[in-house]
């Protein structure tokens, strides 16, 4: 069974939930989402500072933690931002880290978006 997390993120008009839970597992997915559903595009580390705050969030909201984490799988457009988002990935998990991989993609669904990150964690 699902249940849909409420995060207090903005809608932002397309069909999918910001966070899931079923089977003792959370799953959910963020970008550089404004508090307003606009969508930073200028400076990666904006992005990338913002799409991580985003996934704090919602593991607050969902009664958990980063240690709770799984796997982190991170959609990149420039090869050339891993070095920026591992400085700031550390910011947010502690060492054991959690799976990731690193994906570089041509694009993502908004023009001059640069991160999206899909994660699994226990819930």
């Amino acid at each position: 069974m699902r249940t849909v997390i409420e995060t207090g993120l903005p809608e932002i008009g397309q069909p999918f939930s910001w966070a899931t839970k079923g089977g003792g597992m959370l799953f959910t997915a963020h970008g550089p989402v404004r508090q307003d559903g606009t969508i930073e595009t200028g400076d990666p580390e904006k992005q990338i500072t913002l799409t991580f705050d985003n996934l704090a969030t919602t593991l607050k909201a969902a009664n958990s933690h980063s240690d709770n984490v799984l796997q982190v799988i991170v959609y990149l457009t420039d090869v050339n931002d891993v070095k920026l988002l591992d400085q700031i990935y550390k910011q947010y998990f502690n060492y054991p880290y959690p799976n990731r991989s690193t994906v570089i993609v041509d694009k993502l669904v908004v023009p001059g978006m640069k991160i999206e990150i899909t994660v699994s964690a226990t819930a």
